[in-house]
């Protein structure tokens, strides 16, 4: 499986490379992919270089999509084509996950509807679907996480869906979780 990961400056840093190590520790390929340019810089100016532009990308060839939250998230639901990648990923099934600020995205796109799902909690509103006040909240295609501290939580669930339980479970074992 091949995952998109889409960052614009101002994305969270520990949500961002938590799940990016412990999905590569899986075995996972995922591309970190800057909404524009070569490099994305974090909230707490962590930068990332040499990565793709959302440009150069087909996301046709992706079969999931990863986005982090962090302050970005204002600028990434105002990108139609970030919007239009996230829309087609989630109805076409393809894995659609998002932790943080990033659930509020897909909430605000109407792909929350009749689903269970975590974010940010003060961020929270009302999606037409069910909040759950817990770390990490699978509904099928859909992999939401409530914080940063959710982070590698959300890389095990993930990490499930693609690979399954046992895959999990070594990965688990390698980092002592």
């Amino acid at each position: 499986m091949k995952i998109l990961c889409i960052m614009d400056n101002g994305f969270e840093e520990l949500e961002a490379v938590g799940t990016i190590a412990l999905l590569r520790r899986a075995g996972i390929t995922i591309d970190v992919v800057a909404v524009q340019g070569h490099e994305v810089t974090g909230r707490f100016e962590l930068t990332f270089a040499h990565v793709k532009s959302l440009d150069e990308v087909d996301p046709a060839s992706y079969d999931g999509v990863f986005l982090p939250g962090g302050p970005h998230y204002q600028k990434i639901e105002h990108n139609e084509t970030v919007k239009d990648i996230l829309h087609s990923f989630f109805l076409s099934g393809k894995l659609t996950a998002a932790i943080c600020a990033g659930p509020t995205v897909l909430g605000h796109l109407g792909l929350l509807k009749g689903k269970n799902y975590t974010c940010f909690t003060s961020m929270n509103e009302d999606f037409g679907g069910t909040y759950h006040d817990q770390y990490v909240v699978t509904d099928g295609h859909l992999i939401t996480g409530r914080s940063a501290a959710a982070s590698i939580d959300m890389a095990f669930a993930i990490i499930e869906y693609v690979l399954g339980k046992e895959a999990c479970e070594q990965v688990k074992r390698s980092v002592y979780y």
